[in-house]
């Protein structure tokens, strides 16, 4: 209840300097200021609706403004941080213009001039013309962030609501089993089927791995965003998976935000032929040699008597065999390291989805987005080909790793 509290009074507060940067910084006071203030009200309302209705999974289609609002709010607030320095700069340089001496006043006598009569001449002073500098400056403001951020927007979701990128990897494992060479893992994570996502964004995901010919699919959490009965028909394209070892999926966090928990999607999935490695391993054989492949739950199942076991995945194997780890959180590794992994394979972070959000995710962790080490072992964090939230990615565009073993 804590943490509702303070999102709210978060994105409350954000709202609050929209409002004073976007309305009352560009409009005096009366109609429209009142109006536009309305606006942003109700722009506030439509973010807890949405937040409120995704953990529902109810009114759908307020998805989409939702979110989107949420996006151009976030760089609206970026761009308007940024732009504070040079508008102060700004605001300093007018009032000391309009500190300059007043103009001197002639007096002319009546009837002296060319032009016949004239009273008392003199130049506006800048009390006359200090409100409309404030709100050419205010408004001036407004317009540039404005224009930053649904700029910014308009590219992310594009990218966001675009074909995924392939990422060709290559990582060396010393000690690898030379008849291991060349295994190849189709790595997709965090696809977060949800009230955005249609059926065509699995089925687009399965034809481009399908198109890779791996002879592993690793599917690293975060698949979905609901439960099976609102979301069960937009998975059904996995059962399409094709590779010569298998489909393999560990949980991700948010397969623990679900109504139902994670139990109901290993069923659905294990139906769709796609095994779930649930604190398990298996063998991969391939040309003769044997690869141990395990996966561990997310940290996230601790609060269901569901977290990860690492003793029990990779506890009793043989040692001189290669191991790879399914684990859904990059953090995973400072354990899986301990038990001798000699790659983790991990998704969660969306390499930060929108800039600056990737300066942010190394404070909790280890690795943001691609080849990393964690104790000396290799640890590669997809980006994921979907999206959590704002259907935006900026800086970080969806990927479908195509990785293979040296």
């Amino acid at each position: 209840m804590l943490f509702v509290f303070f999102m709210v009074a978060l994105v409350a507060a954000v709202h609050y300097y929209l409002w004073h940067r976007l309305v009352r910084s560009t409009t005096g006071p009366g109609r429209l200021r009142r109006g536009l203030s309305f606006v942003v009200a109700g722009l506030f309302v439509l973010v807890v609706a949405t937040f409120v209705a995704s953990r529902m999974e109810a009114f759908h289609w307020l998805a989409w403004p939702g979110y989107l609002w949420i996006a151009v709010m976030f760089y609206l607030v970026v761009f308007l941080v940024v732009l504070e320095v040079p508008r102060a700069v700004a605001a300093l340089v007018m009032r000391r213009r309009g500190r300059r001496p007043a103009p001197v006043v002639e007096l002319v006598p009546a009837g002296a001039g060319p032009s016949g009569p004239s009273g008392p001449s003199e130049e506006p002073g800048p009390a006359a013309d200090g409100m409309s500098r404030r709100l050419f400056l205010g408004r001036a403001t407004a317009a540039v962030a404005g224009v930053g951020a649904l700029g910014t927007v308009g590219y992310g979701a594009s990218v966001a609501l675009g074909d995924p990128v392939i990422e060709p990897v290559r990582v060396t494992l010393p000690g690898l089993d030379q008849r291991l060479r060349g295994l190849r893992f189709a790595v997709v994570s965090d696809i977060h089927l949800g009230p955005l996502t249609g059926i065509g964004h699995t089925e687009r995901i399965v034809r481009m791995i399908n198109g890779l010919e791996p002879d592993v699919v690793a599917i690293v959490g975060d698949l979905v965003d609901g439960s099976v009965s609102a979301l069960g028909r937009l998975a059904k394209p996995f059962k399409n998976l094709e590779s010569r070892y298998g489909a393999y999926f560990v949980t991700g966090n948010h397969e623990y935000f679900t109504e139902q928990g994670p139990g109901e999607w290993i069923e659905e999935l294990a139906d769709l032929g796609v095994r779930s490695l649930r604190n398990e391993r298996v063998e991969i054989r391939h040309q003769g040699a044997v690869l141990d492949l395990a996966g561990v739950n997310d940290v996230n199942g601790v609060t269901m008597n569901d977290g990860p076991d690492f003793a029990r995945a990779l506890g009793g194997r043989d040692p001189n065999r290669a191991a790879v780890l399914l684990a859904h959180q990059p953090v995973q590794a400072e354990k899986a390291a301990e038990h001798g992994v000699d790659l983790q394979l991990s998704g969660h972070t969306h390499g930060g989805q929108m800039v600056p959000f990737n300066l942010i995710v190394p404070l909790q962790q280890p690795v943001v987005s691609g080849l990393g080490t964690v104790k000396g072992m290799p640890v590669y964090v997809t980006r994921g080909a979907g999206y959590w939230g704002p259907p935006v990615r900026v800086g970080a565009p969806p990927e479908i790793t195509m990785l293979e073993l040296r």
